[in-house]
């Protein structure tokens, strides 16, 4: 077993569709995961500035915050020191790529999440390449995209992948075997989606234990965040 687990992409608070868990320590306990970004789910489903705020508020040294950043006039910019933003261009009608999203990101300097299926590979790359020292951290690719993935990591030097759902044969192996288990990470989507699959993931992947304590710890990225 890791000696760290971290989960680098998970959800507090109300989910406004289902009764799921609004605190994610119990089932981090249960599982054995010691820390985890999380994201508010106010910020995603309802109001980014309420959930931004609920969330900066938490002070829990477990639970470091992941505020989501909307490019749009007259939202505030997070002023505290944080791993990383997370954006949401499909969900909250803007572009990856447009000039508001590229100055906020150059200004801020920390790592953007995104899901892969909030943005296109076109827009991930037109990105990386108007800030080619953005790091990026592709969340929830699935495993019906491996290849696509791929051509990402592969042109995209300052991209991340989170491993939760690539939950198919060697397919996390795969990509570790081209592009280094220090590019992949360990990340559920709980409480929306299951956080049991991908825990058991971790501790059968067909890797050295040096590379398995490497994803479970945030690969490079989290060392590399300020």
């Amino acid at each position: 077993m890791p000696e760290l687990v971290m989960d680098v992409h998970r959800l507090v608070g109300p989910v406004p569709f289902d009764d799921l868990p609004q605190d994610p320590r119990p089932e981090m306990d249960r599982l054995g995961i010691h820390r985890a970004c999380v994201t508010h789910t106010l910020s995603l489903y309802s109001d980014v500035r309420a959930g931004n705020e609920a969330l900066l508020a938490l002070r829990d040294p477990r639970l470091l915050p992941v505020p989501v950043l909307l490019p749009a006039a007259g939202e505030p910019v997070p002023d505290r020191d944080v791993p990383m933003v997370r954006l949401c261009p499909a969900r909250h009608r803007f572009e990856l790529t447009g000039p508001t999203a590229v100055r906020l990101l150059a200004q801020l300097g920390v790592t953007a999440a995104v899901e892969l299926d909030e943005t296109s590979p076109k827009e991930l790359l037109a990105l990386a390449r108007m800030l080619p020292g953005q790091r990026l951290l592709l969340l929830n690719p699935g495993y019906r995209r491996l290849r696509a993935v791929a051509e990402l990591m592969a042109e995209i030097p300052n991209l991340w992948v989170e491993i939760g759902t690539v939950n198919t044969q060697r397919g996390v192996e795969w990509l570790a075997g081209r592009f280094g288990a220090e590019r992949l990470v360990f990340g559920t989507g709980a409480p929306v989606l299951d956080d049991c699959g991908p825990r058991f993931l971790l501790d059968h992947l067909e890797l050295s234990q040096a590379d398995i304590d490497l994803i479970a710890a945030g690969g490079s990225l989290l060392g590399s965040a300020r």
